[in-house]
């Protein structure tokens, strides 16, 4: 018995850390944990933080099952946090839509969860943040890339509540499960 891979991606800002937080645990999909060159943080998502020569380092020991940049960041999915698929248990990942043809190779099957909000939403709440100027923010969102074609995804609009949101990802993985 095997679980099903989901891979979690959309703007920054759109809410996947705190869709996927209401989601995941006992009884739900296990959240890969990532690698990522950036200082570990209190709140947001659980990640391990390390520095460049670290994570090169373990991409060179062939670590991570995926890894790639993104905004002056490297991230990579360890190996060992996809174990749980041996058990049937479901994994869930929040990725980058630039991955998604490698991880579908990777892992045939590949459910794809894009979470969104309207574009002010996302400006909000990145600027909530406090990490960015509000011209990063704005350069931020005209980045947005577009989703490799022949996927399978489901879309979420995240502009309500957590706890709406919430309910809309539990949606979404039922939903997948017939896919």
């Amino acid at each position: 018995m095997s679980g099903r891979v989901l891979a979690v991606v959309g703007p920054s800002g759109a809410g996947k850390d705190t869709l996927l937080a209401g989601v995941c645990g006992p009884g739900g999909p296990h959240w890969v944990r990532r690698v990522i060159t950036r200082a570990a943080t209190p709140g947001g998502e659980p990640f391990e933080g390390v520095d460049e020569a670290t994570f090169l380092r373990r991409q060179a020991a062939g670590e991570f099952v995926l890894h790639w940049r993104a905004h002056g960041l490297a991230y990579g999915l360890p190996h060992a946090e996809f174990a749980p698929l041996a058990e049937g248990r479901d994994v869930i990942f929040n990725g980058s839509r630039a991955i998604l043809r490698q991880a579908a190779r990777q892992f045939p099957g590949l459910r794809v969860i894009l979470v969104t909000a309207p574009p002010e939403v996302l400006a909000n709440r990145l600027a909530a943040r406090g990490r960015e100027t509000a011209a990063g923010i704005a350069e931020r969102l005209a980045r947005e890339a577009p989703l490799p074609e022949g996927l399978p995804v489901i879309t979420i609009i995240n502009d309500a509540t957590p706890e709406a949101g919430i309910a809309r990802l539990r949606a979404a993985l039922q939903a997948s499960e017939t896919r």
